[in-house]
């Protein structure tokens, strides 16, 4: 057993064997998962570097359709780094390497051409626009179309922010701001048919008991939308949490 399904608790949901990549012919998605299943997201063997620093080094993993997949590591591990590559912005640069999502190649894509496909990334740094409420963070992520989750739904997921909605974004404890950054991306049409939803560290900074309230949010936000979600954390607890299969990253390889 490797250390991956030793985190895992077993062998079900494991990472994709290497052989199904190593067969697939450029450009061809990978067709199935580990027990026949699609993968609906798809990293195939993704290199990435910041200027010459090679950074993200031959990640490949797959996410089925409703799944949680925990991306853990150490600081530096390239956590965030490889999730900056699926999300198709500038630095890091993909040098080798596919990644698909429903059959769509987002390696060809530029960052916004992947946020219309369905990409949603959400920051560690939570960019909450100072000065502004609850609810103008939200209505100014909508302000140009195309617009994904009304304001009043999103309270409904998110009935704290609705208390809130007319406190600064900048004065909410650091969980609602999580709960807001969620939000926010929500807003700006992250929702899709089969979107995916790209966390990076949304535990950062909660307590316990915010961290168990986060993870249901993102366990009932991934269930009844069909998500695809990427968690990025450096705490393997919080893959428990979460009730998620795990990939551990280290000095920007998974971990065998």
């Amino acid at each position: 057993m490797n250390a991956l399904q030793q985190i895992d608790g077993g062998t079900e949901g494991a990472l994709l064997d290497m052989t199904q990549f190593h067969s697939t012919a450029p450009g061809v998605p990978p067709k199935t998962g580990l027990g026949g299943q699609p993968a609906f997201f798809s990293v195939w063997d993704i290199h990435a570097y910041y200027g010459e620093s090679y950074i993200v080094q031959g990640v490949s993993f797959d996410i089925r359709e409703g799944e949680i997949v925990a991306l853990l590591g150490r600081n530096g591990a390239g956590k965030t780094s490889t999730l900056r590559a699926i999300a198709r912005v500038d630095d890091p640069a993909l040098k080798h390497g596919e990644i698909w999502l429903d059959h769509k190649p987002l390696h060809e894509m530029k960052a916004y051409q992947a946020a219309r496909n369905g990409i949603g990334l959400v920051p560690e740094d939570r960019r909450i626009i100072q000065g502004l409420t609850v609810e103008e963070n939200l209505q100014l992520a909508q302000i140009a179309p195309p617009r994904g989750w009304s304001i009043e739904r999103l309270y409904e997921l998110f009935p704290r922010l609705g208390e809130r909605r007319k406190q600064e974004g900048t004065t909410l404890s650091g969980g609602e701001q999580q709960m807001l950054a969620v939000a926010r991306a929500l807003a700006r049409d992250l929702l899709r048919d089969k979107p995916l939803m790209l966390l990076d560290e949304p535990f950062s900074a909660l307590d316990t008991d915010r961290r168990g309230e986060m993870a249901g949010l993102v366990r009932k936000l991934t269930r009844d939308r069909g998500l695809a979600t990427l968690v990025v954390s450096h705490d393997p607890a919080d893959a428990g949490r979460l009730g998620s299969r795990a990939i551990a990253l280290r000095d920007g390889r998974i971990s065998p």
